[in-house]
């Protein structure tokens, strides 16, 4: 059989790079920056960064700890994302009430980087590897008046191709809820931590620490919420393009994402987010193709919510997610009546 190497080397090339860029989803040189990619469709649908969104959803402490709130015990939810290639990303939460701790929010992430084929320098194929990395998670929040604070521990453990690494790291998150109007501020310090192992002995990777500050409002008598975040505000200067001179507003719009909800109903939203950076980043030349746009619908049927996601990273290139959601509690009751 003859060894097609121009096959071979476009799959190698496909899927390294599907693989580094995924991995270095926010740049810089840290590890773990599956961290940073929105772990639900409901998040990535509103543009992937969010601190400020207190609402019906058990998963938004992954993006702030103060997000979670007493109206979220018993909620459960299982999110999967469809990336490129063979990548994808799951994510489970759960919210419970303990009798001597109050009310504490788990969740488990992984994100697959699938099977990835190796190849030697003449193109032979030498097999494949998996890779992989896994984050355990549990916060708890606490309630001061129109104040909301919140802090989530982290286990994390990452294997990319046979290479470990494991860490240990904490998110510290701050809400304002205002008293009267439907406007939240939300303050979210993340991926504070340590690392246990390193990949390798002469590896020094960091933890994708990060500042986010945002805010979510409602104007009176509109059936729209909006919500504008701004991230990455201890590296202002981060480019992909080193080389680059970008204007001062461009330095400032890469910093920010905009989510917008249309509220059909109670159960029905539309969602729609842009992100500025993966606008400039992934867009190809002058065309962007729908990079850094993303698309949501939510809606509820009884006592499950469902939220369809996609979004864009450039000419016919985009993921599609979904999130289920529940309050068991309900669903117990009802078991119990019958």
């Amino acid at each position: 059989m003859k060894y097609n190497f121009a096959q071979s080397y476009k799959k190698q090339v496909i899927s390294v790079a599907c693989f580094f860029f995924f991995v270095g989803w926010v740049q810089g040189q840290s590890a773990y920056t599956f961290l940073n990619v929105p772990p639900t469709a409901r998040l990535a649908a509103l543009g992937g960064i969010n601190v400020s969104l207190a609402d019906r959803d058990v998963n938004f402490f992954s993006a702030n700890p103060s997000l979670a709130g007493d109206t979220l015990n018993g909620f459960a939810s299982a999110n999967y994302q469809f990336y490129l290639a063979d990548i994808g990303r799951a994510h489970f939460a759960y919210q419970h009430q303990f009798k001597k701790v109050g009310s504490m929010s788990f969740a488990v992430q992984h994100f697959s980087y699938g099977k990835i084929d190796s190849y030697d320098p003449a193109g032979l194929p030498l097999g494949t590897f998996n890779a992989g990395e896994t984050a355990l998670m549990a916060g708890k929040y606490f309630i001061s008046k129109a104040f909301r604070f919140g802090v989530t521990a982290k286990t994390i453990f990452s294997n990319l191709a046979g290479f470990r690494s494991t860490a240990l790291a904490m998110d510290l998150g701050g809400l304002f809820v205002h008293p009267k109007q439907n406007l939240t501020i939300g303050l979210a310090i993340k991926n504070v931590g340590i690392k246990l192992t390193e990949y390798t002995e002469s590896s020094n990777t960091q933890l994708p620490f990060d500042v986010q500050v945002g805010t979510t409002f409602k104007p009176e008598h509109m059936p729209f919420r909006f919500s504008i975040t701004a991230f990455d505000l201890t590296d202002f200067d981060n480019f992909e393009n080193q080389e680059a001179k970008p204007s001062t507003i461009d330095k400032v719009v890469r910093h920010l994402n905009v989510g917008t909800e249309l509220l059909l109903s109670k159960n029905v939203n539309i969602l729609l987010g842009y992100n500025f950076r993966s606008r400039q980043e992934l867009k190809i030349e002058e065309v962007g193709g729908g990079a850094g746009l993303s698309l949501g619908l939510s809606f509820q049927i009884k006592t499950v919510e469902l939220v369809l996601n996609r979004v864009g990273y450039g000419p016919r290139q985009a993921s599609y997610g979904f999130t289920l959601s529940s309050d068991l509690k309900k669903i117990i009751r009802k078991r119990e009546k019958i």
